[in-house]
C-alpha cells in the first residue's frame, strides 16, 4: 500500500499544480494594473455594482464583454 502511495503521489501532485495554474490564469490576467485603471476611469454604476455584489473578477469580465460587443458593433 504505500509503495502505491509512492507511486501515486507524485501524479497526484501534478495534476492538483495543473489545476492549480488554470484557476490562477484569469486572476493574474484581472491584475493587470494598467487595464484595472482603465477599468476603473470608464465604470458605470452598473460596475461599481458588480464590484460589491461579486468582485472585481467578475465586473471585469462584464466591462471586457462590453468593450468586445461594442468592438463588434462598430465593425
Amino acid at each position: 500500500m504505500a509503495a502505491l502511495l509512492v507511486v501515486l503521489f507524485p501524479f497526484g501532485l501534478l495534476l492538483f499544480l495543473l489545476f492549480m495554474e488554470k484557476v490562477e490564469a484569469p486572476l493574474r490576467r484581472a491584475n493587470d494594473p494598467e487595464e484595472v485603471e482603465r477599468f476603473l476611469d470608464h465604470a458605470k454604476q452598473e460596475d461599481v455594482d458588480n464590484i460589491i455584489s461579486g468582485g472585481l473578477r467578475k465586473a471585469m469580465d462584464r466591462w471586457r464583454g462590453r468593450i468586445a460587443r461594442r468592438k463588434n458593433q462598430d465593425d
